[in-house]
C-alpha cells in the first residue's frame, strides 16, 4: 500500500447503459469486502434516485449527478474506504473534474461494444430510445466519451465476470491501493 495513505481510493466505473458497471462494481466490492476493505458501491441509479430526484438527463444535470457521486466518494475515499462508482457518466470533461477533485481515483472504462448492450437490455429502454420515446439516451441519441486513457479496460462481451474483477484487483495491487487479494 502506498506510504502514508488510509487505503481510500475511488474506483470511477464508466461505459454505456447495459455495459456490466453495477455487476462489476458489486463482484469487485465483494472480494474488497472478503479481504477485509472497507468498501462502499455508489450506483449511478440509486444515487439519482435519492440525492439526485430533481435533475433530468442534459448534459448539465449529467454533470451535475457526476459531481455529486464526485462529491460523496471523495469524503468517504479521504476517510479510508474504497469507493465504487458505477455510472455511465458519459462526458469525459466531467470525469477528468471528478479525477482532480478526488485524487486518489482509477477510472475502469467497461467498454462493452453498444450491440452488446442493446442485446443484454431487459427493460427495452435502447428500443424506446431507438424509436424515439426517450430523449437524452446515451449511445443513442446523445453522446458517449469514452475515457482517452483509462487505468483499466474491460470488455464484459469478452472477459469473465471472475477475470475482469482479476484484472481490476490486479492493477490495484500494481497501483499501491492495496495488496495481494484472496
Amino acid at each position: 500500500m502506498r506510504p502514508g495513505r488510509r487505503g481510500g481510493v475511488v474506483l470511477w466505473f464508466t461505459g454505456l447503459s447495459g455495459a456490466g458497471k453495477s455487476t462489476l462494481a458489486a463482484a469487485v466490492a465483494a472480494r474488497l469486502d472478503a479481504s477485509r476493505q472497507r468498501v462502499e458501491v455508489l450506483d449511478g441509479d440509486a444515487v439519482r434516485a435519492v440525492l439526485s430526484r430533481d435533475l433530468g438527463f442534459s448534459r448539465e444535470d449529467r454533470d451535475t449527478q457526476v459531481m455529486r457521486l464526485a462529491f460523496v466518494a471523495r469524503l468517504l475515499a479521504r476517510n479510508g474506504v474504497f469507493v465504487l462508482v458505477a455510472a455511465i457518466s458519459p462526458f469525459r470533461r466531467a470525469r477528468d473534474d471528478a479525477r482532480s477533485s478526488i485524487g486518489d481515483f482509477v477510472e475502469v472504462h467497461v467498454a462493452t461494444p453498444l450491440r452488446e448492450c442493446i442485446k443484454r437490455d431487459t427493460k427495452g429502454l435502447y428500443a424506446r430510445a431507438m424509436s424515439g420515446q426517450i430523449e437524452h439516451f446515451t449511445g443513442i441519441s446523445d453522446p458517449y466519451e469514452a475515457p482517452r486513457a483509462p487505468e483499466i479496460t474491460v470488455d464484459t462481451s469478452s472477459l469473465s465476470l471472475d477475470a475482469s474483477v482479476a484484472r481490476i484487483l490486479s492493477k490495484l495491487e500494481e497501483l499501491g491501493y492495496l495488496g495481494a487479494v484472496a
